[in-house]
């Protein structure tokens, strides 16, 4: 039988793991055990309590898939030292599931499909062409692929399973720039849903009839839609907006066509929605700025929603924490600039404090709002902190989203500079003592500012960043082979545009550094790997500038160990403390 649980992935040991919960929320079992490598669930299967969960190696992104059996024992799906994997669905008799692995070649994944019963898989679609496979339809019939043309376009293809020797078919031919993105088949296997910029600044939602082949507007807004969610029947819809850096969630009765509201007693941003297969229950999180994310569970015959968790710290006062406050500022061309600001308790005109431009990952990544353990430690302790969404950013429409396009290191950084600026405007800030914090691309900007603007911050902290464009975008891990030419069109292509690469380097422009700075890097990391951050250090110990480098040696791109985000977090207010 259907297992009237919910599947928890939980750093509650300090290193991730799967459980499960009653939807009581008094029951709880570990069902993993790992003290080294996290573990994420997956899914459980359609008709048992046997898990799919998920695991790579200290972070290193080569995740395989495995069952975790009603007795315990656990069975790896996709082995192989070098072999990517992921789940994409389960069919609609139960009977089988869909997987993507790069086993066969390193820069594209095959479509597998696997008995419930017994495991034995078939390949499904040998995946020649660089094709990014993006789901199947429960009835196992549709393969939706998309192809990434450049950052500004893209196309969603259908295949037919049915007809494997036919070729994929376009089903959103457009004229000019647009982005398509899969969303989700309805669990009847009827429609596609789709988002798409083609027809507005903003991703809208729009479905295609598999049989009729008729597109149909879905669901606009001034904002992205981020995703679109079913019921195992199809009963409920759940829609997420991404609006002004929440999500704004929304859910719909499909057989009444109205919206069914959430008694939600506290704020906080939905998240990770899912529903129980008997359609009778919603599982979802909710995440606040003051507020980890918590469980919670909503029951649709009692039109009650109950909270199973309280994952903030007992010893933490939420009293102490500080809300995001979401501001806009004029950057040197007057382009206004979204962020998000977190003003210390303590900080008046009276008693200024220092203050941090932070800058998020990406390129083309967005700072929202909600629950940041790094943040709120660095507030705690006197530091106001701006959150900036510099041009480039996702969520403000794709006019904003491609402003940076090619001029990275550039306009970029100026709205950075500019933030910097809105801080020392501020009555409660201490002006002459600001710096930058970023991670990943984030952190390319932070090395950027040194090198490039060396007065413009009076430290940085970098956090796994960029400082060698040419070496980083000719040794890109292989499995991101799909959109290499999207990321080639917003960064440009090393073949032609190596000698900017070079200049927008803060390797190559090192020896301008001037401040103190804190480097932080996982040792295991695909993206941006050990020896960025090592010849960076390397580079600026001989100016004469105090340098500290924290290398964690089992971590990749993000730091998934509880005990390592403390430490990082503890070595950032240290640095911030006696240089700022």
């Amino acid at each position: 039988m259907t297992a009237p649980i919910i599947l928890v992935t939980s750093d509650k040991t300090g290193v991730f793991n799967a459980y499960r919960f009653s939807f009581n929320g008094k029951e709880k079992e570990a069902l993993t055990d790992s003290k080294t490598n996290a573990i994420f669930g997956v899914s459980w299967f359609p008709k048992d309590n046997r898990l799919l969960y998920t695991s790579d190696t200290g972070g290193n992104e080569i995740n395989h898939l495995y069952v975790r059996k009603t007795n315990g024992k656990v069975k790896v799906l996709t082995p192989g030292e070098k072999t990517k994997a992921s789940f994409l669905e389960w069919s609609q008799n139960n009977k089988h599931f869909w997987v993507v692995t790069n086993e066969r070649d390193p820069k594209a994944f095959d479509l597998y499909r696997y008995n419930v019963k017994g495991f034995k898989r078939k390949l499904i679609f040998k995946n020649k062409d660089n094709w990014q496979i993006d789901g199947v339809s429960r009835n196992g019939r549709w393969v939706v692929l998309s192809k990434l043309n450049s950052n500004a376009d893209s196309d969603l293809y259908l295949w037919n399973a049915k007809k494997p020797r036919n070729k994929p078919v376009l089903i959103t031919p457009h004229e000019g720039d647009g982005v398509h993105r899969t969303l989700t088949f309805t669990p009847d296997s009827k429609r596609l849903f789709y988002a798409t910029d083609s027809h507005s600044e903003y991703m809208q939602a729009w479905s295609y009839d598999l049989k009729t082949k008729e597109h149909k507007s879905e669901i606009t807004a001034e904002w992205d839609v981020l995703f679109v969610k079913f019921s195992k029947k199809g009963r409920y819809r759940v829609t997420g907006i991404n609006q002004d850096a929440v999500t704004a969630v929304t859910l719909l009765d499909t057989t009444t066509n109205k919206e069914v509201p959430l008694p939600i007693e506290d704020e906080g941003e939905i998240r990770q929605v899912n529903f129980s297969p008997d359609e009778t229950r919603l599982a979802f999180y909710l995440n606040a700025d003051t507020s980890p994310a918590d469980l919670h569970v909503y029951d649709f015959f009692e039109g009650k929603v109950k909270r199973l968790t309280k994952a903030l710290n007992p010893s933490i006062k939420k009293t102490h924490l500080v809300e995001g406050k979401v501001v806009r500022y004029k950057s040197f061309d007057q382009l206004e600039i979204p962020a998000i600001l977190y003003r210390p308790w303590s900080a008046t005109p009276e008693k200024k404090v220092p203050a941090l431009v932070l800058v998020h990952g990406g390129p083309g990544g967005q700072s929202r709002r909600g629950y940041r353990a790094e943040v709120q430690h660095l507030v705690n302790h006197g530091f106001a902190v701006l959150a900036v969404n510099n041009r480039g950013s996702s969520g403000y429409g794709k006019t904003f989203y491609h402003m940076d396009d090619r001029k990275h290191g550039d306009v970029d950084l100026k709205d950075c500079i500019y933030g910097r600026k809105y801080l020392e405007s501020l009555p409660w800030v201490e002006g002459k003592r600001v710096g930058i914090i970023g991670g990943s691309y984030g952190g390319f900007i932070v090395a950027a500012a040194l090198a490039f603007q060396p007065d413009s911050f009076e430290v940085g902290i970098d956090i796994f960043g960029v400082t060698n464009w040419v070496r980083s975008l000719s040794n890109m891990p292989p499995w991101w082979e799909s959109f290499k030419q999207a990321l080639y069109a917003e960064m440009g292509d090393p073949a032609t545009d190596g000698e900017r690469h070079r200049k927008i380097s803060p390797l190559f422009h090192a020896k301008n550094i001037n401040k103190p700075l804190l480097v932080v890097q996982g040792k295991n990391d695909p993206r941006v790997v050990q020896v960025e951050s090592d010849e960076l250090v390397e580079a600026v110990r001989k100016n004469g500038v105090p340098v500290e480098y924290v290398l964690f040696e089992d971590e990749g791109h993000g730091f998934r160990k509880r005990e390592n985000r403390i430490a990082a977090s503890d070595a950032y207010v240290k640095f911030l403390s006696e240089y700022l």
